[in-house]
């Protein structure tokens, strides 16, 4: 089976195509960073715009690279949410339009789900695997039991940690994308430099919070006096630490859980575009040992958005002969757990 994968749920447009033997036909992904760096953050309107002028040739790229025409494809799969509205509806309209045009089935993708299946594209993951999403707009811990079965453990009752990365670094004038830039100047400073909460560690619950770690750093910046790189570079290793032990924390005690349902062949799975830092990828090996864990992390380029793990996401759906109609609707919100979102918990 060949499927083609179309995603724009924020500033990135891409496309790809997949086999369904693993092999990545094409890997086409155009970035906006250059468009949003002025403004310190993702602008929607931008972001939708962007789409709307490259996605038909990021597309015919993808085919041309993959040496194949739409008649050769099994589907076409295209994010339907969680993300930026404009941008999943620029995807979505795209997809289900080349889906009517060459009468091939249509897959509407959770971004999420995309990101919790790319594992088994990269390493073959067998199911049940316990799954740490962190990105720009996500913090969560899932059971994975399935395509399209997920229990949620815990998510963040705030801000996601991306966020609160790129918010950081913004503060400190680090530059955008926030991330790689924090971890970059952390490697400078001293990450006992500043004492910095580490917000419900300890507590009985898989959640997280790191809006009071924000203003936690807001304080220690403003009373440091002068913002030399000094400073910056210890206020930034301070964060990343205490991030680092929130997650070892909040992972844990999934893993304890997970571990009382399932018993051996036990694996944590870590997804999204945070995962690509280093410094939280060894504590996080650190705490997968000390639990008995596989530690299973694709590699950086599939972590950040991509059209191969919506491709491929659409792919397993298929095999199980879950197809949608063109009335599949874009969803700003598009919860992996639906019962756990229904409780009231952040999607």
């Amino acid at each position: 089976m060949l499927v083609l994968g179309i995603e724009t749920s924020c500033d990135e447009t891409a496309a790809a195509v997949v086999d369904d033997d693993g092999t990545i036909r094409s890997d086409i992904v155009l970035s906006q960073l250059e468009d949003h760096a002025p403004y310190g953050g993702v602008v929607p309107e931008i972001a939708a715009r962007a789409h709307v002028d490259h996605l038909d040739s990021i597309i015919a790229r993808a085919m041309t690279e993959a040496g194949v025409g739409y008649r050769d494809l099994d589907a076409v799969a295209a994010t339907a949410g969680p993300g930026l509205i404009g941008g999943v509806m620029v995807g979505l309209m795209t997809g289900k339009a080349i889906a009517a045009a060459s009468d091939r089935p249509f897959i509407a993708v959770n971004h999420l789900e995309g990101h919790a299946l790319t594992v088994r594209l990269t390493h073959q993951a067998a199911f049940p695997y316990l799954l740490l999403l962190i990105s720009g707009g996500h913090c969560q811990l899932l059971e994975v039991t399935g395509v399209g079965a997920y229990h949620r453990f815990g998510t963040t009752i705030d801000d996601a940690i991306g966020e609160a990365f790129d918010k950081t670094a913004k503060l400190l004038g680090l530059g955008f994308p926030g991330g790689p830039a924090l971890e970059a100047a952390a490697k400078a400073g001293n990450p006992k430099a500043f004492a910095l909460p580490r917000p419900l560690a300890g507590t009985e619950t898989c959640d997280f919070s790191f809006s009071g770690l924000k203003t936690a750093v807001l304080h220690a910046v403003r009373g440091a006096g002068p913002l030399t790189d000094t400073v910056r570079a210890d206020v930034a290793a301070s964060f990343q630490a205490a991030v680092a032990d929130v997650l070892a924390d909040r992972v844990g005690r999934a893993m304890q859980r997970y571990a009382a349902r399932h018993g051996d062949g036990r694996t944590l799975v870590v997804a999204g575009g945070v995962a690509a830092n280093r410094t939280l990828g060894d504590r996080l090996a650190t705490v997968a040992a000390a639990h008995d864990f596989a530690l299973m992390v694709p590699p950086p380029r599939l972590c950040t958005d991509n059209a191969v793990m919506i491709a491929w996401a659409g792919l397993e759906r298929l095999q199980l002969g879950l197809t949608d109609n063109l009335a599949a609707p874009p969803r700003a919100r598009w919860p992996l757990d639906m019962e756990a979102a229904a409780a009231g918990a952040k999607a």
